[in-house]
């Protein structure tokens, strides 16, 4: 059995890739009746408000809620745990010595930072494991995760790199398309044309660098001609300094989730 603590987007979309996947021994709970009988008449599916009872069953347990809501929810069913089941922690920048400290003695953890294109199972997932998780508990982890896009393996100590490229990346993705559709706006294209435009181009774009394993220099040259339109926008861009402002950013994001860690302790 699964349990989803906390069903809110991400919770829920995974929720949706398991049950299209043929996984239906899953229980999930939220914070209100209300939630829970939505999600029961819409997945079909067992749905609680209380987290005790769900985790009792678990081979899996999914923390799916809000980083500031995750001690409360530790004390509830922290000590409940047992060393037989698998914490799955998606709640951002916790580091899973954190949560060990709140839990039972010799719990897995495994923490995972999935991102917003999971709801439409194309996320991209960094997950690590704690100090008393081994393979098979990775592999659980990733298995489940796998539902909602790409999972990679990585240590602990880039978690907060993970947060800073992926989890805080569709941001900037969407500044840039926002950017790029007001540009047409600007040049007479009309928005709805320009927004297809632009977002389909970045589609494609995302498409070939993973499908066809372009390195982006390459795919970038490919249509850089000589003397030609490309060229004249990179180079207004390289002096705009783009590529050291989103060298910056990413770095800003990074020490802002090592930070939100330490304040949470």
């Amino acid at each position: 059995m699964i349990a989803i603590l906390g069903c809110g987007r991400i919770g829920e979309a995974l929720l949706g890739g398991l049950l299209g996947a043929g996984w239906t021994d899953i229980v999930v709970t939220s914070r209100t009746e209300a939630r829970a009988t939505e999600l029961r008449d819409r997945h079909r599916i067992e749905a609680t408000t209380d987290n005790a009872s769900a985790v009792a069953k678990a081979e899996l347990v999914v923390v799916a809620v809000k980083p500031q809501d995750i001690d409360a929810l530790l004390v509830e069913v922290g000590q409940l745990l047992t060393a037989e089941q698998t914490v799955l922690s998606i709640a951002a920048a916790i580091p899973t010595a954190q949560i060990e400290a709140r839990i039972a003695p010799g719990v897995p953890v495994v923490r995972a930072m999935p991102n917003a294109p999971s709801i439409v199972h194309e996320g991209m997932a960094g997950i690590c494991a704690g100090a008393h998780a081994g393979e098979a508990n990775l592999a659980l982890a990733e298995d489940a995760l796998a539902h909602l896009g790409r999972v990679v393996r990585v240590p602990e100590s880039t978690m907060d790199a993970v947060t800073a490229l992926s989890g805080s990346g569709p941001a900037y993705f969407a500044l840039l398309a926002e950017a790029m559709i007001e540009a047409g706006i600007l040049l007479g294209v009309s928005r709805e044309i320009s927004t297809t435009l632009v977002v389909q181009t970045m589609l494609g774009t995302a498409k070939q660098l993973r499908d066809l394993g372009m390195h982006p220099v390459e795919l970038r040259e490919s249509v850089t001609s000589p003397g030609g339109t490309t060229i004249a926008a990179i180079r207004e861009l390289e002096q705009a300094g783009v590529r050291a402002a989103l060298l910056n950013a990413v770095q800003a994001a990074m020490t802002r989730a090592g930070e939100l860690a330490s304040a949470h302790e």
